[in-house]
């Protein structure tokens, strides 16, 4: 068979965890199995695939097994409407977008997500350090976290809708963390085109673990600029205050009578423009301007149970994404750092605020914090962490 043919794997069936189901996908029949096909080779001679999660009515997921990194999601018109599906998260046509430096654009990051505090923690009274690759700051993994790894991908077909499982052993000492991990990450579309993203993570001695899924979202669609259109809500009541390199004070400040303030019984919604239009405050010319905080999930307990966490509309298409997650936390990034220097999709220049990230997680930088979730990994324990990405139209 030639690899640039799609070519279909054998099934298999899904396990996970339980997650809240969307009552559209209750009884609902297998579907087929994800679509395999060639998307490049890196440059030590390696096979990179695309897997493509198709449902009946026009959802779509693409992902690659490099770095996990969902590429596309496309969103069909209402039932009955004229019009083609949507592509609404921002990527590359090809491999090479993103073997290139990018932010991050639909990957899964790991092995902790977010910043820690000058690259440095402790753990059981041994000293680790990790590259500084954002200004003194440790961030999402090092300077090849699992967004620049080659993952290993079993397509499955499941009774929740085609999935694929990506895996992935980082062995002890990799970007300086301790322990040989083992991550796995789940994607699933059910038939109601939801995106469920399932992580979970063994290790064979004391480490640290924050996996986040790290989309880029648009509404409107990846191409068509920036998202300070978007209405968000974000179930959160306090947020994390941060210091000039975005490390956490160690604050848990209200959102009330801030630029913050994107709780879900604002009526109307808050608009990210004004945000973008706020933050930095009185910041010169050219200071990449929005969210970049984490929010505390309203009523969270570490019961693993699914909580909404935040909610995106684009009142322009009636388009809506609803993020459910067990997690503690929500770092809303409103794409400030999107300069108008790369070149995505269909030739599109992603400008300032093109996208926006909604990435469930526990708290930046909870390792320099021992009264806040942890972040801890012990031999004998599973990390788990799941989201629903949940879509109306």
């Amino acid at each position: 068979m030639k690899w640039g043919v799609v070519f279909l794997v054998a099934a298999a069936i899904v396990s996970g965890e339980a997650w809240a189901a969307d009552p559209r996908t209750q009884d609902a029949p297998v579907t087929a199995m994800p679509a395999v096909q060639m998307f490049g080779t890196l440059p030590d001679g390696r096979a990179v695939r695309l897997y493509t999660l198709a449902v009946p009515g026009g959802w779509q997921a693409t992902l690659t097994d490099y770095g996990a990194i969902l590429t596309s999601f496309l969103v069909p018109p209402k039932a009955g409407a004229a019009g083609e599906p949507v592509d609404v998260v921002l990527g590359f046509d090809t491999l090479d977008g993103y073997l290139a430096k990018h932010p991050y654009f639909g990957a899964i990051c790991g092995r902790c997500a977010n910043r820690i505090a000058g690259g440095r923690f402790e753990l059981d009274g041994k000293s680790y350090t990790l590259a500084t690759n954002n200004g003194p700051n440790h961030l999402h993994g090092g300077g090849a976290g699992f967004d620049k790894k080659l993952w290993q991908a079993t397509p499955r077909a499941s009774d929740r809708g085609p999935a694929v499982e990506f895996e992935l052993v980082s062995p002890a000492g990799d970007e300086g963390y301790p322990g040989r991990l083992v991550a796995k990450a789940v994607y699933t579309l059910t038939p109601a085109g939801e995106l469920i993203v399932e992580m979970t993570a063994t290790t064979d001695a004391p480490t640290i673990v924050n996996l986040a899924h790290h989309s880029y979202w648009n509404l409107a669609g990846h191409a068509s600029g920036s998202v300070a259109g978007h209405e968000l809500a974000v179930a959160a009541d306090r947020y994390l205050p941060v210091d000039a390199t975005s490390i956490p004070t160690g604050a848990f400040a209200p959102v009330a009578g801030t630029p913050f303030d994107f709780r879900p019984e604002r009526n109307p919604w808050g608009r990210c423009g004004a945000a973008i239009e706020t933050l930095p405050p009185d910041a010169a010319p050219g200071t990449p301007r929005g969210v970049d905080h984490n929010y505390l999930v309203r009523g969270w307990e570490p019961d693993g149970r699914l909580r909404t966490a935040a909610t995106l509309r684009d009142p322009a298409s009636g388009r809506t994404l609803e993020v459910l997650s067990d997690q503690p936390g929500v770092q809303v990034y409103m794409g400030n750092f999107l300069d108008g220097t790369l070149t995505g999709k269909a030739g599109t220049v992603y400008k300032a605020n093109g996208g926006l990230c909604l990435e469930t997680q526990k708290y930046p930088d909870a390792i320099h914090h021992p009264d806040w979730p942890s972040v801890r990994l012990d031999p004998g324990q599973t990390y788990r962490h799941t989201m629903v990405h949940r879509f109306t139209r």
